[in-house]
């Protein structure tokens, strides 16, 4: 959506401007759409550089995909919780020194599978017996080549297809790859760890695209105390209105007219339309003009990925010092892994982070449901655990 910069008394209005009308000069305006990290950086970039910008957020909170929970007590991410790239070339770096927020790193290397190193990996069968560290170690070197053996099949095919029919192919041809018993179940708790990577199913990960993503140097890193710091930082002294459901955009010649939900209509000379994909896919904003069919088609192509997390606050530790604690089975399906926060921040927390298929059924249950069958999971790896503390 181009930008076009003409004054009129009714866009002053529009963004609530303290200028007078008869002022012929004005700074351009925008109105943000989305107060999540890409909007609020927007609008953050925009009224640096002396735009007037209006921020229009439909929820009472600001973040988006960013929440960090304070109810236990302390912070804890409900949404992103790592840096991916801890160097001074990622934008958020500079900012995340400046308030002095600590960084956990958890991983050296650059991988676009995972954030943790294979040896902060402690790993159990269905009965409770701790997979040997060697055997884990050995089968994520063995998934390695597997994945290398994938690329002689996207040669080789000019049509697009999952990472899972492609494993397939790699075994046919290769059976000496395919893997029985223990080492199978350790294989699938890798590919489970693939599909958390991507959020979805390892059946609709795409072979031609899903090692193409570029991340920055310097591994990944932990925000110990959440991402809720760098959120109010980017948005101390915007113009942020929460509570503001946009439902239409009307953009015509000179100026961008958009509705909310409570009836006020905010006019300015551009518009960054910040909000998520869900929300996209949903229709629930009416653009006039219609958006250009293809678009449209990205919007409809384009999925939605899940993974949820499960927080489970304990009064004490009595799992092993290790960074993620991994359930193994024969399916990617049954496989689980939490995320000890313990090593990371001393609090006695695990997070149960469900992917793909596991977390679509596990987001059809009451919060109460879902919590009692993460700790079920727990239970199956760890038969004495306690029951978590009842936060509020």
């Amino acid at each position: 959506m181009g930008f076009r910069f003409k004054s009129n008394p009714q866009l002053r209005r529009g963004l609530c401007c303290a200028n007078d009308d008869k002022q012929q000069e004005r700074s351009p305006s925008v109105i943000v759409i989305g107060g999540g990290m890409a909007g609020i950086a927007a609008a953050r970039a925009l009224q640096d550089a002396s735009f007037q910008v209006i921020l229009l957020e439909s929820r009472e909170r600001l973040g988006g995909r960013i929440h960090t929970d304070y109810s236990f007590g302390f912070p804890v991410d409900l949404g992103a919780s790592w840096l991916h790239g801890v160097c001074k070339e990622n934008p958020l770096a500079p900012l995340i020194g400046k308030l002095g927020l600590p960084l956990y790193r958890t991983s050296e290397d650059n991988s676009v599978l995972y954030d943790h190193d294979l040896e902060s990996y402690a790993l159990f069968d269905m009965d409770g017996n701790q997979v040997p560290q060697e055997l884990v170690t050995k089968i994520g070197k063995i998934f390695g080549v597997i994945l290398e053996e994938t690329n002689n099949v996207r040669e080789e095919f000019s049509e697009d297809m999952s990472i899972l029919r492609a494993l397939s192919i790699v075994f046919e041809r290769k059976p000496e790859l395919r893997l029985e018993g223990l080492s199978h179940k350790v294989l699938q708790w890798y590919l489970c760890r693939m599909e958390g990577w991507f959020a979805t199913d390892a059946d609709t990960i795409s072979l031609k695209c899903w090692d193409q993503e570029v991340l920055l140097p310097g591994g990944h890193g932990l925000m110990v105390r959440g991402y809720q710091p760098v959120i109010n930082t980017l948005a101390k002294g915007l113009d942020i209105r929460q509570g503001h459901r946009v439902t239409k955009i009307v953009r015509q010649y000179n100026e961008v007219k958009v509705a909310v939900e409570n009836g006020k209509t905010f006019v300015a000379d551009a518009a960054i339309v910040a909000v998520p994909l869900g929300v996209l896919k949903a229709k629930s904003i009416k653009f006039e003009p219609k958006l250009p069919d293809w678009k449209e088609a990205a919007i409809s192509d384009i999925g939605v990925g899940i993974e949820n997390k499960i927080i489970l606050h304990f009064k004490n530790v009595f799992w092993p010092n290790v960074e993620f604690l991994g359930v193994v089975a024969e399916t990617s399906y049954g496989c689980s892994y939490f995320l000890n926060l313990h090593k990371a921040t001393g609090r006695p927390v695990l997070v149960y982070m469900p992917a793909g298929q596991l977390a679509k059924d596990i987001e059809k249950m009451s919060d109460e449901a879902a919590a009692s069958f993460a700790f079920m999971q727990l239970k199956k790896i760890l038969p004495d655990t306690s029951s978590p503390v009842a936060d509020p």
